[in-house]
């Protein structure tokens, strides 16, 4: 069966059920039980961040892993997507042990709901395959689909952080182009810069994105952190229709090193650390972002609903 082919079916067998009877079959996290007794009212919208590098080796992972498990910890819902398709590393680095992955879903095997893994203080993730070749060679449209998937989820998390793959290739492009919003990792290395504008350039040539938010990750402090942004943001303002916001910094932290190692997550295991105080730092600031307006933008994103294609998606 073609993997697209599969996901599909899997989404028109979920939209022909009733929204009652779906709600009623779908697990909610004990964490969160109480939190909905006493919500009234519609849900906030997800909010769908993707963290991305251009260049590998950067800590764009580290990042993503971080930041999820710190707005989990400040009581939110959040999904952790690992975009890395073939090379996967966020269940290595969580001590997760996945018995599925997305190259299930895409194949109709499971659902999306049933791919979720519940890793610490509440956060979920949705595995990739590592050392999976067929999932590194998708192509456009089943890259659209898994991104489609997300709009079937019956209870949608507060936040989907969504760790993208290096480089400049479709995956990548396509999954921070279906974000709300952009982080871009960079570390003080020429080549980190160079590649962050490339893919800067290609989501605002490509895909239409005017705002993106710089973490600078592995610096000595806020001054070399401020540097990195200029250097940045200069040649962007003068080449590039896009903002480049300054979102904050990731000091050298040997905790940060050691939770690695441990394969838990710095925020975790070191909360009073200097790299944990940083991602508590970056969650506080994602939460206060304004909801981009995403109407006018005619590409595929993440619970985009409408923006979705009525039939198929893009070869």
């Amino acid at each position: 069966m073609d993997q697209a082919s599969g996901l599909q079916q899997i989404l028109a067998k979920a939209a022909a059920q009733p929204a009652a009877q779906r709600a009623a079959s779908t697990p909610v996290p004990v964490s969160h039980q109480a939190s909905s007794l006493l919500a009234t009212g519609a849900r906030t919208p997800c909010r769908a961040i993707a963290v991305a590098g251009g260049k590998g080796g950067v800590g764009k992972s580290t990042v993503a892993v971080n930041l999820a498990m710190a707005l989990s910890i400040a009581d939110h819902e959040v999904v952790l997507l690992d975009a890395d398709m073939g090379l996967a590393n966020v269940d290595v680095m969580l001590g997760l042990t996945p018995s599925r992955h997305i190259g299930h879903l895409l194949d109709g095997e499971c659902t999306l709901e049933e791919l979720l893994l519940p890793a610490a203080r509440g956060l979920q993730v949705v595995p990739a395959g590592s050392g999976t070749r067929r999932l590194a060679q998708l192509n456009n449209g089943e890259h659209a689909a898994i991104i489609r998937a997300f709009d079937d989820l019956v209870r949608p998390p507060e936040y989907l952080v969504v760790d993208t793959a290096a480089g400049l290739a479709d995956n990548v492009t396509m999954f921070a182009a279906a974000a709300a919003e952009v982080i871009l990792v960079v570390c003080d290395e020429p080549a980190s810069l160079t590649d962050a504008y490339g893919l800067t350039k290609v989501l605002s040539r490509d895909y239409g994105v005017r705002r993106v938010r710089m973490v600078a990750n592995m610096v000595r402090n806020a001054s070399e952190a401020r540097a990195l942004h200029q250097k940045l943001a200069r040649v962007s303002d003068r080449f590039l229709d896009v903002v480049i916001d300054f979102a904050g910094w990731v000091p050298h932290d040997e905790r940060l090193r050691q939770a690695i190692r441990r394969q838990c997550a710095v925020v975790d295991v070191w909360p009073s650390s200097h790299a944990s105080q940083a991602f508590k730092k970056l969650a506080d600031l994602v939460d206060k972002w304004i909801e981009p307006d995403r109407a006018a933008l005619d590409r595929i994103a993440f619970f985009g609903g409408r923006n979705m294609p009525a039939a198929g998606v893009p070869k």
